[in-house]
């Protein structure tokens, strides 16, 4: 993860997710500009946070693991995705554990910033709805891997994943990561395999390279119904 400073780059992202007047002057000169390449970790679970990150491009995957070693997808994140202030408020160890899928840039600054402004009534109320959000999302998810079939799950994941581009033109998924990709979707590779031989045989997805391609991001969409792991998504439910 590389970490630059460029206050017209940051100033102009604030104001395209119109943050402008809600981040304080007294805060904007702790910013910092951060650049993942995707796999790459923003944040690990367990360990103990630094930065409080505000996800301006990109997406970035949320999984927490048990200490069996299973994981659990939480929720994919887009900009303008808040990371790390859940731990940067309690003092908590991180969470969960933040990968890219995309190359991803955040602005960040450093949790000890938070001290300084406790009088920022709107920064305060920004952050609490960030936090109302996630509480929100983990519980959804943990009820969506319950309730949800798998062909539900597989769908929206895929979706998630790859970009909207052109079907078939896009970016695909290593079919060596699938058995991973399992685990994060709580069920079995075994399982997964008939649902993903099923989106095959429907034209949803195709192999080909080692890789797995979606060619019908409509028909996957269908298939899922909303995709339950993107929380804009979630937001719309009744």
């Amino acid at each position: 993860m590389k970490s630059s400073h460029n206050e017209e780059r940051i100033e102009a992202y604030l104001r395209q997710y119109q943050l402008a007047d809600v981040w304080p002057e007294g805060l904007k000169k702790h910013l910092q500009l951060f650049r993942l390449e995707p796999d790459e970790e923003l944040c690990r679970q367990g360990e103990k946070p630094q930065y409080i990150h505000l996800i301006v491009e990109g997406k970035v995957k949320v999984y927490t693991t048990s200490f069996e070693g299973n994981t659990l997808l939480v929720a994919f994140m887009k900009p303008p995705g808040l990371i790390g202030e859940i731990e940067g408020v309690r003092g908590w160890d991180n969470l969960n554990t933040v990968t890219a899928v995309t190359e991803v840039e955040t602005i960040g600054f450093h949790k000890r910033v938070l001290g300084e402004l406790d009088g920022e009534a709107r920064f305060i109320r920004f952050l609490l709805e960030r936090v109302t959000e996630k509480f929100y999302s983990k519980s959804l998810s943990l009820s969506f891997n319950l309730l949800h079939p798998v062909e539900v799950r597989l769908a929206s994941y895929l979706l998630s994943v790859t970009s909207d581009e052109q079907a078939g033109s896009a970016d695909g998924v290593a079919i060596s990561t699938m058995k991973d990709t399992a685990s994060l979707l709580g069920t079995s590779y075994r399982h997964m395999n008939r649902v993903l031989l099923n989106f095959i045989t429907g034209g949803l997805v195709k192999r080909e390279k080692g890789e797995l391609i979606v060619m019908d991001r409509q028909g996957l969409s269908r298939v899922a119904g909303r995709n339950i792991y993107e929380i804009e998504d979630r937001r719309e439910e009744p």
